[in-house]
């Protein structure tokens, strides 16, 4: 269970699980070859920054995705950072967030200088709750940026509608959902704007951090290609004032070789989402995620439950060699770093209630079916009582 070694000459103990969280093992070997010839190019090429391979990969993706435009970026946080900058989001203007997500898409919104508005999310999809939207938008709204979290879809009909009828913009935070479903309609192409990540545990990751910018507004992606480089759409021609925030090429190289498979990818998360759902049916007090429907396909970038028993669960998880992870143990706006925005404990309850009670079972790709049953083994010990110390 534990592996011994030495770092700078000091002595270190590191947990070995099992099963761990999270590896990418084992999709990786199967594409070690085409990752070697793909670096090996890059190197003999010698062009490393806005080269070929981004070029390509923005145009398959955008193809993926069905917009007309991909813009790729340094990471998802500057995605959506410049999604907002390019509906002109600023100072003075309010944008909708849900109040259960990762704190990067709440840091986006206040970067730009805008306040941001948390609206509470349905406690069974995770989701922002279209039917609370309405009574947050005020005179200074300027945007909704709706997370699909976890890989599931927002009810982004009922959004579009509130959207269209206020005269909002719509950005969609679709980091952990590429290839998900909403009526017949891929997540990430709802939006005016919709950004995404391709950090390494994503649903299509990169070897290092990554992410891009989808649309189909011709001058939403002409600003967003010059504001990535500086505010430079034309070497040494600066016409706004922008950041630094590209894809590399090494990175672009990986992510072609990976959309390639995407799809497959994803029929087999959801192959492995629906031995949870059979081996954890009526266990305990457990809440499995939403399983989709005819008009919901969800990805399952995570495979999220709740229990009340949460902390022992994971615990005893652990002793059995089972990695787990917690998303997200302290909800944003009870974080020290936003304190400064008034919010209190009680502020925003179901997202609290979230954090209390939610835990991601491992389901990355390449898990095999009889490591699932064997954490679905153990779950069931635990609420049987017969791992002696469930109360």
């Amino acid at each position: 269970m534990f592996k011994r070694g030495r770092v700078n000459g000091l002595p270190y103990f590191r947990v070995m699980y099992t099963i761990p969280f999270f590896s990418m093992a084992r999709q990786h070997q199967k594409i070690n070859r085409e990752l070697g010839e793909a670096f090996a190019k890059i190197v003999k090429n010698g062009w490393f920054i806005l080269g070929e391979q981004g070029v390509l990969f923005e145009k398959e993706f955008a193809q993926y995705q069905k917009t007309k435009y991909c813009i790729a970026v340094g990471n998802g946080h500057d995605a959506l950072f410049i999604s907002l900058k390019a509906l002109g989001i600023g100072l003075g203007d309010e944008v909708i967030v849900p109040s259960h997500t990762c704190q990067a898409t709440w840091l986006a919104v206040i970067n730009t200088g805008a306040k941001l508005v948390p609206v509470e999310v349905e406690s069974s999809t995770f989701n922002i709750d279209p039917g609370r939207i309405e009574n947050s938008i005020t005179k200074k709204t300027k945007a909704i940026v709706p997370v699909h979290l976890y890989g599931h879809p927002c009810t982004m009909d009922k959004i579009m509608t509130l959207a269209k009828r206020f005269n909002l913009y719509v950005v969609e935070d679709n980091a952990q959902a590429q290839g998900a479903f909403y009526k017949s309609r891929m997540t990430g192409s709802w939006g005016h704007c919709n950004a995404t990540s391709f950090y390494p545990t994503k649903i299509l990751g990169a070897l290092g951090d990554g992410g891009a910018i989808m649309t189909s507004d011709r001058k939403i992606a002409e600003f967003a290609m010059a504001f990535r480089n500086y505010g430079s759409e034309k070497k040494d021609v600066h016409a706004l004032l922008g950041i630094n925030s590209r894809l590399d090429e090494v990175q672009a190289s990986v992510l072609r070789i990976k959309l390639k498979r995407l799809s497959i990818w994803n029929e087999n998360r959801r192959k492995n989402a629906n031995l949870y759902f059979e081996h954890l049916k009526n266990v305990g007090d457990i809440q499995v995620p939403p399983s989709g429907n005819m008009n919901e396909k969800p990805v399952f970038h995570q495979f999220v439950i709740q229990t009340k028993s949460r902390d022992k669960l994971k615990k005893q998880l652990e002793r059995k060699g089972i990695e787990t992870a917690i998303h997200y143990p302290t909800p944003v706006h009870l974080q020290k770093a936003y304190q400064y925005l008034g919010y209190k404990k009680g502020s925003l309850p179901i997202a609290e209630k979230l954090s209390q009670n939610v835990l991601s079972l491992p389901i990355w790709l390449g898990l095999e079916a009889k490591e699932i049953e064997k954490v679905c083994k153990e779950i069931r010990k635990f609420y049987s009582g017969k791992a002696g110390i469930y109360s």
